[in-house]
């Protein structure tokens, strides 16, 4: 698909370019997902929010303008001396909150089952606590679940003991220290009687793209935190890494080719991913300050060389 055709999904909304081959677009996903042609997309990879609830205007207010105290978002203490990322309550959300969720996903993946082509993959973070309602939510919704990729990265949620009692019972955690984080991987329904080389000869989809070498991709990855030199060209609070991005985005279109979008864009680190690996890429996002980040962000997230070397740990874990 030729850049043209990617920049006529850009309909009528504001838009700048990533590179050579990206795109950013201002709008919300669920109205561009509703109005972009049928079958318009190759693969979708993304990191949502959650219930949302983390970016409604008065938690973003209180992550910036509050010293990150209150509501739902929460700095960890730092780590090996390193300054932390804030980090979303998920334990906090109410049983309503999280029917919220439950109802957002499951639209969310109506949507996306109309914009995907047959057989292409969905690719979508989550954690620990909250990923069974995510999954479930995207299954009613019509997509199909495929596994999870296991993104190996420890993490600073959980492990924490009893709040307001940690004098008391000095010898507990009310959770797990995360190390790991799961990645959800479905798939839009083939056509009835469709095979999976049938989809990838019609539609260039259907399968998963195998390393360079080669060998096939598989669901563990082991991966860096986000490095500051990339924190430090993007401030969104859930930026990740372009090593592990760079990985998902190679996987996302069996072929090599067509289009990945991500619906929320947030710093455009994933359309920075895919146009560093020669990939087409375009992605959604509904705020205006974090699409205003992204369109100065993403170029230059797109510009670097991973010192991680992603591919020598593909091969490692394919060992196990």
């Amino acid at each position: 698909m030729a850049k043209n055709a990617v920049s006529q999904l850009v309909l009528d909304y504001e838009s700048c370019p990533v590179g050579k081959r990206g795109l950013l677009v201002h709008a919300d996903c669920f109205e561009w997902l509703s109005r972009v042609p049928e079958r318009s997309l190759h693969a979708i990879v993304t990191d949502p929010p959650y219930g949302v609830k983390e970016y409604l205007d008065t938690e973003l207010e209180k992550l910036h303008k509050n010293g990150n105290k209150g509501g739902i978002w929460r700095i960890p203490p730092s780590f090996d001396g390193k300054e932390r990322s804030p980090l979303p309550r998920f334990t906090a959300l109410t049983q309503p909150e999280r029917e919220a969720i439950r109802e957002f996903f499951t639209e969310w993946a109506r949507l996306a089952v109309r914009a995907l082509r047959p057989g292409a993959h969905v690719f979508i973070a989550s954690n620990a606590f909250i990923a069974p309602l995510t999954w479930q939510a995207l299954i009613a919704g019509g997509l199909e679940y495929r596994g999870e990729i296991i993104r190996l990265v420890r993490t600073l949620r959980g492990g924490d003991r009893p709040k307001n009692a940690e004098d008391e019972f000095p010898e507990v955690c009310s959770m797990p220290r995360g190390c790991y984080e799961p990645w959800g991987l479905f798939r839009a329904p083939l056509e009835e009687g469709m095979r999976v080389q049938d989809a990838l000869r019609e539609y260039q989809t259907g399968g998963i793209r195998r390393l360079s070498d080669g060998r096939p991709f598989v669901d563990v990855i082991p991966s860096e935190r986000t490095p500051k030199r990339e924190r430090d060209i993007a401030s969104h609070p859930s930026l990740k890494p372009q090593s592990f991005l760079r990985q998902i985005v190679w996987a996302a279109l069996p072929l090599g080719t067509g289009v990945i979008c991500d619906p929320f864009a947030g710093s455009g680190s994933t359309v920075a991913a895919a146009e560093a690996q020669g990939l087409q890429a375009i992605g959604i996002e509904r705020y205006r300050d974090y699409f205003k980040e992204a369109c100065n962000a993403a170029p230059r997230l797109a510009a670097l060389e991973t010192e991680y070397d992603w591919g020598r740990m593909q091969m490692q874990t394919a060992l196990f």
